[in-house]
């Protein structure tokens, strides 16, 4: 059993940066890969960025050379600094963790979810 909380997020003006957090419990963090999604208003909840048990990791087209994902196995978190944020990124942002393979992750295959944290952008 894993569970995660996020953190980090909040308003800020379009082109401004953010970093979530997610504290994770239990000793099996560095086992699973990790990610992030989000979801806004209306919206299905849509993959944002992935890193492996290895760390390699992986971005949505949209977020790419803007969003940073990282993990620190140590620590037992997993970070998402966003930059040059855009009124689109706005959502609620959940980290997640699954079995299998960091690629093509869809959100389905989760297996464990944090509770979500707003950002918002605005213009």
């Amino acid at each position: 059993q894993v569970q995660l909380v996020e953190s980090g997020g909040g308003l800020v003006q379009a082109g401004g940066s953010l970093r979530l957090s997610c504290a994770a419990s239990g000793r099996t963090f560095s086992s699973y890969p990790m990610g992030w999604f989000r979801q806004a208003p209306g919206k299905e909840r849509e993959f944002v960025a992935s890193i492996s048990i290895g760390g390699s990791t992986f971005y949505a087209g949209s977020v790419k050379g803007r969003f940073t994902i990282s993990r620190d196995n140590a620590k037992n978190t997993l970070n998402l600094q966003m930059n040059s944020l855009e009124p689109e990124d706005t959502a609620i942002y959940y980290c997640a963790a699954k079995t299998g393979a960091a690629t093509n992750w869809r959100w389905y295959e989760t297996t464990y979810w944090g509770q979500g944290t707003q950002v918002t952008v605005s213009s």
